[in-house]
C-alpha cells in the first residue's frame, strides 16, 4: 500500500517561513503528479503548489510556496516563505499514480494573528 508520510507542521510567527516534508514508500517516478494541498476551517481543500518530480515543472498559485524533491530521501518538501494567518490550515500531501489520487493524513499549519 502506498503511503504519503508529511511532517514539519506547526506554529509559525507572522512573516516566517516553515518547510513541510512528504515522506514517499514507493518511486516517486510511479507518479504522473506531485504537490500539496491546504484546507483551512469552513473551507474546501485547495491546491497549494503542484508539479512533475524529475522535471522543472511547478504549478504554484502562491510564489511564495515552492516544491522541491530528494531522490536519495524519496521525500517531496514544501518550502513557505512570508506566511500570514490566512495560511493557517491542515496541509495534505497529493500524488496521482496510475490515475488514482493519494493523500497523506495531514500535518496542520498555524500562524497566529
Amino acid at each position: 500500500q502506498v503511503q504519503l508520510v508529511e511532517s514539519g507542521g506547526g506554529l509559525v510567527q507572522p512573516g516566517g517561513s516553515l518547510r513541510l516534508s512528504c515522506a514517499v514508500s514507493v518511486s516517486m517516478y510511479s507518479f504522473s503528479a506531485m504537490g500539496w494541498y491546504r484546507q483551512a476551517p469552513g473551507k474546501e481543500r485547495e491546491p497549494v503548489a503542484t508539479g512533475v518530480f524529475d522535471t522543472n515543472y511547478q504549478d504554484s498559485g502562491k510564489p511564495r510556496f515552492t516544491i522541491s524533491w530528494d531522490s536519495a530521501k524519496n521525500t517531496m518538501a514544501l518550502q513557505m516563505n512570508s506566511l500570514t494567518p490566512e495560511d493557517t490550515a491542515v496541509y495534505y500531501c497529493w500524488g496521482r499514480q496510475h490515475a488514482e489520487e493519494l493523500w497523506g493524513q495531514g500535518t496542520q499549519v498555524t500562524i497566529p494573528s
